[in-house]
């Protein structure tokens, strides 16, 4: 009979302890401001679950939600398809490995205030190298700051360029750790590109790909700083994701308990969708 060592477990627990603690207690506090209204001076009131109902009611959530869903969607969309063709297209031996996986790695090295505050710069009309060769160069009317889909092109693009390297690494991470006697079968088989990529290096690449997904997803659900450095959730309210609309109604208007609520809702979709990610993705697994 095969036994397991739980040992290791004495290792991480420490970790997982202090972990635990620091998230148990801000939790407690918002789950406390969500059921209860405030004036002040450390008085509270009893406010049930008007606040959860007040808030899955509002249109101004669900706009923010379904700008925020949006969003996740776009980047998805591109960055993973985009991050496996980019490994697919790197050496695997020799001394330009090095360069590729450190100049892929820069973008993620960039604090996010200083990723919003370089694309801003980047594309102002008149200033910006982005602006001014798409306003004067090409003479496309590209005004981020008054135009909707310019403003949703932008941080789209600023998305893409600056979390693209987590998917390639992950991607060419897997790729590197296939054994050569499959792509040896392959060629003797006569298999195509395409069908080593399809048959062996896809299905090897599955596992860190749906974390690549989860990271991904989980990332830009939650993106708040470089969105709101670069435009401030406009023009008008076209890039106020979930995550500027709830920073607004805490710090700007001061409504805690809205805010809380809110934000337990937003804790709960992102925990859902992440767990029907994972649960699509490795549903052949455990078959």
């Amino acid at each position: 009979m095969k036994t397991h060592n739980q040992k290791a477990w004495f290792f991480v627990l420490p970790v997982l302890i202090l972990v635990a603690f620091n998230a148990l207690i801000p939790m407690m506090t918002v789950v406390n401001y969500s059921v209860q209204e405030t004036f002040g001076n450390n008085q509270f009131f009893w406010q049930g679950l008007d606040w959860f109902e007040n808030i899955l009611n509002s249109s101004r959530f669900q706009a923010a939600l379904g700008r925020q869903f949006l969003f996740t969607g776009i980047i998805l969309a591109i960055e993973i398809p985009l991050g496996v063709i980019i490994a697919l297209a790197m050496p695997r031996k020799g001394v330009w490995v090095s360069v590729c996986l450190v100049t892929v790695a820069l973008p993620m090295l960039i604090p996010w205030n200083v990723v919003g505050a370089m694309w801003n710069i980047f594309t102002l009309p008149d200033i910006g190298l982005l602006g001014y060769f798409m306003n004067h160069v090409l003479g496309v009317d590209y005004n981020m700051t008054q135009s909707p889909f310019a403003a949703w092109v932008t941080i789209v693009a600023m998305d893409v360029w600056h979390w693209t390297s987590l998917v390639v690494l992950l991607s060419y991470a897997g790729l590197v750790s296939i054994p050569d006697a499959y792509y040896q079968a392959a060629k003797i088989d006569g298999a195509s590109a395409f069908a080593v990529f399809r048959y062996i290096q896809l299905p090897k690449m599955k596992r860190v790909l749906t974390i690549a997904v989860l990271l991904r997803f989980m990332d830009s659900f939650n993106i708040y700083t470089e969105v709101f450095v670069l435009t401030g959730g406009g023009p008008g309210n076209s890039t106020t994701l979930l995550s500027i609309d709830l920073v607004k109604i805490a710090l700007g208007q001061f409504d805690l308990g809205p805010a809380a609520a809110m934000s337990l809702i937003y804790f709960a979709i992102t925990l859902l969708v992440s767990w029907l990610f994972y649960t699509l993705m490795t549903r052949d697994e455990t078959k």
